[in-house]
């Protein structure tokens, strides 16, 4: 059984800096495009940041363009996203995603991975 074990959301206020991580314990991601998703009440999960399992080729969506980085480390079978000056709309659950496809384009536009984290909270709020 493949885990996204996601960490480090909290509350923050505007302006304010978070970083996420998501590790897959036991299990290689190298070949996986990885990716952040999030979800605010009453909203449609919506994809924020991918990066492919070659080249590290990253897409963003324009609301996080930056503010957003996402990065990953194969060694550590781990996926960041560093997330700086977040606003008030920023908050949401976020999600951590791995798709076999290895393209974060496909990641991007399609949103339909193999495997999902189980979500942390991000709250932005003064």
């Amino acid at each position: 059984q493949v885990q996204l074990v996601e960490s480090g959301g909290g509350l923050v206020h505007p302006g304010g800096s978070l970083r996420l991580s998501c590790e897959a314990p036991g299990f290689s991601v190298d070949d996986y495009a990885l990716g952040w998703f999030r979800q605010a009440p009453g909203k449609e999960r919506e994809a924020v940041a991918c990066i492919s399992s070659q080249d590290d080729v990253t897409r963003y969506a324009d609301s996080v363009n930056g503010r957003f980085t996402i990065s990953r480390e194969n060694g550590k079978r781990a996926v960041y996203l560093q997330m700086d000056n977040l606003q008030p709309e920023d908050t949401a659950v976020y999600y951590c995603a791995a798709d076999s496809s290895g393209a974060s384009y496909y990641l991007f536009k399609i949103g339909s991975p193999d495997y999902w984290g189980q979500g942390t909270q991000v709250t932005v709020s003064s």
